[in-house]
């Protein structure tokens, strides 16, 4: 038996796989009313039984709606410039060592990304991210960047997101003046993984990328990718990093192993093992915008609507460089489910 304050845990047993009974209304209560969770305890989540999926996912919806409420908040990615890249990313397929037939092309205009913008909002979606490729910005980038973002903020009220890889502290803050609200760089796994996927730069370039970008005044978005072999500990270690760092919103994406990657033949996740991993997330960052993200329709397929219990923000309109289920469909998915298309802006 663990007690916490009122609260008592009923933990039976302990094996391979983690605890096979958990009492996770009360793990919630106690998250609630403030406690952390530990790290045993991310674990036991993600190595719950099956039996026990449905219960974990109604008390994870009892944390994520006290911040939420029914609210999905949607994002709109634009890929503003594709391949062409000289990192590694083993999962990427835009990478210098994939050989994926994906298109190719240099930063799209400023006409282009603002006329993205515009058809993101028509969706319903309260932020715009706009993606480059490469390790960072180059000076001419970053001018066409913060000259699109400051005529997106003249023209309409969506929150603007960049992910254009490694920054300096000057680049963060021109970002920053320029009016973009939110910088995604995703720590994507473990510390102690990391090398396995990349060795074109470090966890700590990531981290440190983090920093600067809160020390300019953006929110963060830092989220990972789940499923490239990584252990259990690897995807509890993440989210407790993510939640040290202090980050505003959390992308968590499932891998649809790309052709032409290294990662090819990985074999996608069941449904399940995504939710749980959501779950996870929630509990240990209970306050936070966690975001069902890339690989969702590939990996969670016929349950995706079970996602938005732990999770209250999705991306709609596809991915990077491959098509989701469009806005129609996931448009019909929120309201089948109950939930709503939310207007929150600000973690």
């Amino acid at each position: 038996m663990l007690t916490v304050g009122a609260c008592t845990i009923r933990i039976a047993e302990w094996g391979v796989n983690g605890v096979t009974d958990m009492d996770w209304i009360s793990l919630a209560e106690a998250v609630l009313g403030g406690r952390s969770v530990t790290r045993d305890e991310a674990l036991a989540i993600v190595r719950s039984p099956e039996d026990d999926l449905l219960a974990l996912l109604h008390a994870a919806f009892l944390i994520r709606r006290r911040a939420f409420g029914r609210d999905v908040h949607l994002h709109v990615i634009d890929n503003a410039k594709s391949g062409l890249c000289t990192e590694d990313c083993a999962f990427c397929s835009q990478s210098a060592v994939a050989t994926t037939a994906i298109p190719e092309y240099d930063l799209q205009s400023v006409e282009t990304i603002v006329e993205g913008a515009r058809k993101a909002k028509t969706c319903g979606a309260v932020r715009y991210c706009i993606v480059t490729s490469g390790r960072g910005p180059a000076d001419a980038e970053l001018d066409r960047v913060c000259d699109a973002v400051a005529r997106i903020r003249a023209g309409t009220d969506i929150q603007i997101c960049t992910s254009l890889g490694l920054l300096t502290g000057a680049q963060a803050a021109r970002l920053a003046a320029a009016g973009v609200n939110r910088y995604n760089h995703n720590l994507e796994t473990s510390q102690a993984r990391y090398a396995s996927l990349c060795s074109a730069h470090t966890w700590q370039d990531r981290v440190e990328t983090i920093r600067r970008a809160k020390a300019a005044g953006l929110e963060v978005c830092c989220g990972g990718l789940i499923g490239t072999g990584e252990s259990d500990e690897d995807r509890v270690d993440m989210a407790l990093a993510i939640r040290d760092l202090g980050v505003d919103s959390i992308p968590v994406n499932f891998l649809d192993p790309r052709p032409g990657t290294p990662l090819e033949g990985r074999p996608r996740l069941s449904p399940s093992e995504c939710l749980r991993v959501l779950a996870m997330v929630r509990f240990v960052c209970p306050d936070r915008e966690i975001r069902v993200a890339g690989g969702r329709e590939a990996c969670i397929r016929s349950l995706q609507p079970l996602a938005l219990w732990p999770a209250n923000s999705m991306f709609t309109e596809g991915y990077l460089t491959t098509p989701g289920q469009g806005w129609e469909r996931d448009q019909a998915m929120l309201a089948d489910a109950g939930f709503r298309v939310g207007h929150w802006v600000s973690a």
